[in-house]
């Protein structure tokens, strides 16, 4: 992979890889932002062992902290869901997990599928700035979108009709309120990519992207995945060979 004390130098500048940790995305991370675990803090603490410097685990509840930060210079790394809204900022690797983005709607609603909620009298609450509010920003032809911390909150405090997210703590949330149903099927694919800025040398970004194909491939990924008990999502596919 090159000259690494260069990568380390241009990476984390200060000595110490200051990485941008989502909670607010339970696949992803969970815990607490002293005691925080699961699969990107895995590939932070794994980006700083081979660049031989120490990690800084700057934890946020939201997406959209996490990329302020990353863009802002707060910090070096970041896990971010590929979007076009973030490519101009954000220099990606290839996705090292896939999750999918999901509706739950009131159990007698008429939605039998994801296509059927794009309608001009729906309004769908999601969390502000996630990758599937982005998604649905550009996608959404009819439907309404209802952002605030919480997708969730907003369609059970303002009887929403649906609201979107990841399917595992959807899943979770139908399972806990009966009166509710998760629609079969996705409305989008959420590729999980690490991430840092595009004024990076050239030799940098490259580095992070083959690590991150060759942590999918050695099952890395699989093992971060399994210890944190997220069945849900699913290792990225190895990045074609251009």
């Amino acid at each position: 992979m090159g000259d690494l004390s260069a990568v380390a130098r241009d990476l984390a500048p200060a000595g110490t890889l200051r990485a941008a940790v989502n909670l607010g995305n339970p696949v992803l991370a969970h815990g607490t932002p002293a005691e925080p675990g699961g699969v990107t803090v895995d590939l932070a603490r794994e980006v700083a062992a081979r660049l031989d410097v120490p990690v800084e685990l700057v934890c946020f509840d939201a997406a959209r902290k996490s990329f302020e930060a990353l863009t802002s210079g707060a910090a070096d790394l970041g896990f971010l869901a590929i979007e076009p809204a973030r490519a101009a900022q954000v220099a990606f690797t290839a996705p090292y997990v896939v999750i999918e983005g999901v509706y739950v709607v009131a159990h007698d609603s008429p939605f039998e599928a994801p296509a059927d909620v794009d309608r001009p009298d729906v309004r769908i609450g999601v969390k502000e700035g996630s990758a599937y509010d982005l998604y649905l920003t550009r996608t959404l032809r009819h439907a309404t979108i209802v952002r605030g911390d919480d997708g969730v909150t907003a369609f059970e405090t303002q009887g929403l009709e649906a609201a979107a997210g990841i399917r595992g703590p959807i899943t979770a949330y139908a399972a806990a309120h009966p009166a509710t149903r998760v629609l079969p099927g996705r409305f989008m694919e959420i590729r999980q990519a690490v991430g840092t800025t595009p004024d990076r040398r050239p030799e940098t970004i490259a580095f992070l992207r083959e690590l991150v194909e060759e942590l999918k491939a050695s099952g890395f990924v699989a093992d971060a995945l399994r210890r944190a008990n997220q069945p849900d999502a699913t290792v990225a596919p190895p990045e074609a060979a251009g």
